[in-house]
């Protein structure tokens, strides 16, 4: 009867830990949707225009760092499987040379596949985060075209910025 008992055990147990380790390592993975994005958005990208949700001329600086006309036609080069990227600065006038950020895709809506798209510059040299983050939205993404929205406040009313982007 003791054995029986202790096979008994051993069974469950197995069968126990198995499930523990499969719920743990789908828990620990992110969704299939997102690690789907990050495939898409991994590679090269040229930021192709900028666009605001309000006529009208407006002096704005994206990412804390420079205008809109230096803004477009920078490239970007995003690495998902460590979450970080370069983004180049290079027109004439402007503040050239790259910049490096870390990324996460925070997942919003599966049924609209729209998410929140947090950029925080770092330090090249050390790798290390900066206290500020960019918290924008992935508004649609394929293999070839990329949109991104941020919204802000102007005199009290939502603003929104849209960036379009092509694969390289």
């Amino acid at each position: 009867m003791l054995v029986y008992a202790i096979n008994f055990y051993k069974y469950y147990m197995k069968r126990i830990i198995l499930l523990v380790m499969a719920v743990t390592l789908m828990a620990c993975g992110g969704s299939k949707t997102i690690r789907d994005s990050k495939k898409v958005m991994k590679g090269n990208w040229t930021l192709n225009s900028i666009s605001y949700s309000e006529a009208g001329t407006y002096n704005v600086t994206l990412l804390n760092d420079v205008s809109k006309a230096c803004f477009e036609g920078s490239t970007w080069q995003f690495v998902p499987n460590n979450n970080t990227g370069i983004y180049s600065i290079g027109k004439y006038a402007c503040e050239t040379g790259d910049r490096h950020f870390i990324f996460t895709i925070d997942e919003i809506n599966k049924q609209t596949g729209l998410y929140d798209f947090l950029l925080k510059p770092t330090n090249e040299k050390h790798k290390s985060e900066t206290k500020q983050g960019f918290r924008l939205r992935l508004a649609s993404l394929s293999d070839t075209a990329m949109q991104w929205q941020q919204t802000v406040s102007v005199d009290g009313k939502p603003f929104t910025i849209t960036m379009n982007f092509t694969k390289s």
